[in-house]
């Protein structure tokens, strides 16, 4: 019953402003439009500009739907009204767009920005918590951004603020622990950057004297993905796994992640023994077989597994490694 009162809540939610937008496609494909282009076109632009997310608003202020989710409807309104208006009767939008739009755009990046600067106070403040910019990140952007789209933009700000902008070292807490210093990962993707570097150079050379535009295309990709790499790469040092508040963060880079309550750990084993992997048994890391683990802990219950873009996998074994591994399953057997 109450799941059957949810379903009719959303559907009037998120209905009635998909039926505004439907009205208006209607109205601006029709032949009243035709008559009146200059009066509808202005009544189509306020509507789905300034209507829809108002009413938007006035369904969700006492839900529990976050109020910044305003904006999407706000952008996706523009979107639908650049593609049914014709371009001729786009003046009151392209105000829109030069002065409204870029005023919710610097707001949404000033929101993120607040957000993740009030995490780095609360962690200088607290020094048992660890500051995580990624999960800052990720929480902020799902305060404000559709579920759908907010892992794939937090992965590639991500790759871009490790690759780029975060080189400070970091020093690591008691409750912290490496797992890149001694795998081998470190070098083994720092080799596959040469690698995929040399190869562009070469295919370019090779493309170009067929096709220019595909010959760039393709170096594009390339370069794409080595600072995808990259970003990955030094991702690692900067998120370490950590014991707190009574929990098991993992982490691998930005790549792979999982939260452990430490009271649902069943055992914690010093092993590198190969383990067949399957839907219950699991890496920690994402080059799975390439590269050796020397701890395997093993749950009460299954748990989820994050992945890269936020792929979801559930496992009930993980086998991971850590560079301190006697002192990462003493702390860890502390709390089992």
């Amino acid at each position: 019953m109450t799941l059957d009162l949810k379903l009719k809540k959303n559907l009037i939610i998120f209905g009635i402003p998909f039926l505004i937008i439907g009205i208006m496609v209607a109205i601006a494909e029709s032949s009243i439009f035709i008559a009146n282009p200059n009066s509808l076109s202005v009544g189509i632009t306020f509507d789905l500009l300034l209507t829809l997310p108002f009413v938007y608003f006035l369904l969700i202020r006492k839900t529990s739907i976050p109020k910044t989710t305003v904006v999407p409807f706000l952008i996706f309104g523009v979107i639908i009204c650049s593609f049914i208006l014709p371009i001729e009767h786009q003046n009151y939008l392209s105000l829109f767009k030069m002065w409204v739009l870029p005023v919710v755009e610097l707001s949404i990046l000033s929101f993120v920005i607040f957000n993740v600067r009030k995490g780095i106070k609360r962690y200088r403040l607290n020094k048992n918590e660890s500051f995580d910019f990624f999960t800052t990140l990720k929480s902020t952007c799902y305060d404000i951004l559709p579920k759908g789209i907010v892992m794939p933009l937090v992965t590639e700000i991500a790759v871009f603020y490790y690759g780029f902008l975060n080189w400070r070292k970091r020093e690591l807490k008691n409750n912290e622990f490496t797992y890149h210093k001694d795998s081998g990962t470190i070098a083994l993707l720092i080799a596959v950057i040469f690698i995929v570097a040399i190869e562009t150079f070469v295919i370019h050379i090779l493309v170009q004297r067929w096709n220019n535009t595909i010959a760039w295309i393709l170096t594009f990709l390339s370069i794409y993905s080595a600072i995808q790499i990259l970003g990955l790469l030094r991702s690692m040092s900067k998120r370490p796994i950590s014991i707190e508040n009574a929990r098991l963060y993992l982490r691998y880079g930005i790549m792979n992640e999982t939260t452990i309550e430490l009271n649902m750990i069943e055992s914690i084993i010093l092993s590198s023994k190969d383990i067949e992997l399957n839907t219950e048994r699991r890496k920690l890391s994402i080059l799975g077989e390439l590269e050796s683990h020397n701890v395997v802990i093993r749950l009460k219950e299954e748990n989820t597994l994050f992945g890269l873009y936020g792929i979801k996998r559930k496992y009930k074994v993980l086998a991971l490694y850590v560079d301190n591994k006697k002192e990462f399953q003493h702390q860890v057997n502390k709390y089992i």
